[in-house]
């Protein structure tokens, strides 16, 4: 492959490599780009061209980023952050704040009481018009990969420990219990553990001595194994309640009780931009009490 200077149709190119990357593919990336497989083929080939080496492997066995690929997947992204912070910061400049805020965050956080983001969205809005919002429900794992490849600015989910190169401002506690089907509440001892990769799930298999149930997905799998009356499962507080009186669920009298800080994550090394900056501060303002 013959090596060349990057052109600034380069430019597109890499913004397609990179949402093929991040699609783990042609054919999901065609839908989200509205391009065929050639003309993204097209595409890709040609920065492998500029770069003189192959930076993925497609074919019947899968798409699969070759060591260098990867390596220019996170430079290829910084590089077009970078980009793309420079209108807001010359806004900035002018006093006034534009681009785009990118947030994830987990289901169903919206039901606690102590959840006050929307009220600070609505402030953001009012105080920066031309900020666009780009928010985005993901798994709490999900979370965590959006944040170190820099996919999202600021992840909203729950803090259950701290981890290096994260910086962490808790914004209201959420309380998880054991739950199980009101007719089974006899029996709640000896019912297995529904079981989802979870810090407060461990606790409770290796402190109550409970055995590990299936698998679930998500809160709303959980509440539906627990409903069939054949498991016990672990639920935020305001989760349960809000359909507590619809379905027969109960919690456990005797079950134990876990704290978890719901708060707005951000990667420490990463430059903030001043929208990012004004959303924390709004975010502090409507969760004082943490």
């Amino acid at each position: 492959m013959a090596n060349r200077e990057f052109s600034e149709r380069d430019l597109r190119s890499l913004r397609i490599f990179c949402a093929v990357a991040q699609a783990s593919g042609f054919a999901a990336a065609e839908k989200q780009l509205n391009m065929s497989k050639a003309s993204i083929s097209r595409h890709i080939r040609e920065v492998e061209e500029t770069l003189g080496t192959r930076l993925c492997e497609r074919g019947p066995s899968g798409f699969v980023l070759t060591h260098a690929g990867k390596v220019a997947l996170e430079l290829a992204r910084d590089a077009l952050k970078s980009l793309e912070r420079i209108r807001p910061e010359i806004d900035a400049v002018r006093g006034v704040l534009s681009g785009t805020l990118s947030i994830g965050m987990v289901e169903h956080i919206l039901s606690d009481v102590g959840c006050h983001i929307p009220e600070a969205l609505d402030a953001l809005k009012t105080q920066a018009p031309d900020v666009k919002v780009e928010l985005t429900v993901m798994t709490f794992n999900e979370l965590d990969l959006a944040l170190r490849e820099r996919r999202v600015q600021i992840a909203i989910r729950g803090m259950y420990r701290r981890e290096a190169g994260f910086h962490y401002q808790p914004l209201f506690i959420e309380r998880h219990q054991l739950y199980v089907a009101r007719h089974r509440m006899k029996d709640a001892s000896t019912l297995p553990l529904v079981y989802r990769t979870q810090p407060f799930v461990h606790e409770a298999l290796n402190s109550l001595g409970l055995t590990r149930g299936p698998t679930a997905s998500g809160l709303e799998a959980v509440a539906m194994l627990v409903l069939s009356g054949h498991y016990v499962g672990l639920l935020p507080q305001y989760y349960a309640a809000s359909f507590a009186k619809r379905h027969a669920l109960a919690r456990v009298p005797s079950g134990p009780e876990y704290e978890n800080a719901i708060s707005a994550i951000t990667e420490a090394s990463r430059p903030k931009t001043r929208a990012l900056d004004l959303f924390l501060e709004l975010l502090a303002g409507f969760h004082p009490s943490v």
